[in-house]
């Protein structure tokens, strides 16, 4: 008696006629998925504060728009720059425009984009020293730096590890730091720089007759409105 095999389940059928290179495609292991989009779902690394900025104080104080009044609400440097929009909201900071706001910073300080005074290495009690450090190179017309130099101290006095160049500040004239928020020393020697508020901010503009999308709208009620007044007072 001739015994007739089986027919192939269509399981095994797909399975014989898969090439084996798919097959490895398909067949990729769960964990592997899973490891990476845990990977993808990680917080972004908390930046380690400058000398410049070394709490949240005076992040929340170089940075504007009134932010100093919420450093209650962040206890850590690492809450400061983990804590998420939505619970930014829950502990009351609002409006939404100002969440935003202090999100863009947060980032621009993880990508090392500062201030003005940012890339300052010496600074105590909130207050930087700069003076002019004279290249010998060219006698006739030596260059002029502006350094950031530890409080008390002048170039000489210092190796040149602990100068410092710092950008946005220029020597003009003879002696003279020019640059934002820098305020000659008494001696005329040099400048200094203090933690001021809103230093870093981005200044919103003002708008205008309710800003480009109303402006048509509100500059046309305001044109009915005086014609209306000057017919009132029979002037038309």
């Amino acid at each position: 008696m001739v015994r007739i095999k089986p027919l192939p389940r269509p399981q095994q059928l797909r399975s014989a006629l898969t090439p084996i290179g798919c097959r490895a495609v398909f067949q990729t292991p769960l964990v592997a998925v899973r490891a990476a989009s845990s990977s993808s779902s990680q917080l972004p690394a908390v930046p380690s504060p400058t000398p410049f900025v070394p709490d949240v104080q005076t992040f929340l104080t170089v940075i504007g728009r009134g932010l100093s009044q919420h450093v209650s609400k962040f206890p850590t440097w690492e809450a400061l720059f983990s804590l998420s929009s939505d619970q930014m909201r829950e502990l009351g900071i609002e409006p939404p425009r100002t969440r935003r706001y202090l999100l863009q910073w947060r980032q621009r300080f993880r990508n090392g984009q500062f201030g003005i005074g940012g890339d300052l290495q010496h600074v105590e009690d909130g207050k930087a020293d700069l003076k002019i450090l004279e290249s010998d190179k060219d006698a006739v017309n030596p260059h002029k730096y502006v350094v950031n130099v530890p409080a008390g101290r002048s170039v000489k006095e210092c190796t040149l590890d602990e100068l410092s160049r710092v950008r946005g500040f220029k020597v003009q004239g003879a002696k003279t730091i020019v640059g934002p928020y820098a305020l000659p020393l008494k001696d005329c020697e040099g400048a200094r720089i203090t933690i001021t508020e809103g230093m870093w901010e981005d200044r919103r503009g003002r708008k205008i007759d309710g800003g480009e999308r109303r402006r048509t709208e509100v500059r046309y009620k305001k044109r009915i409105a005086e014609r209306r007044e000057m017919r009132e007072r029979g002037e038309l």
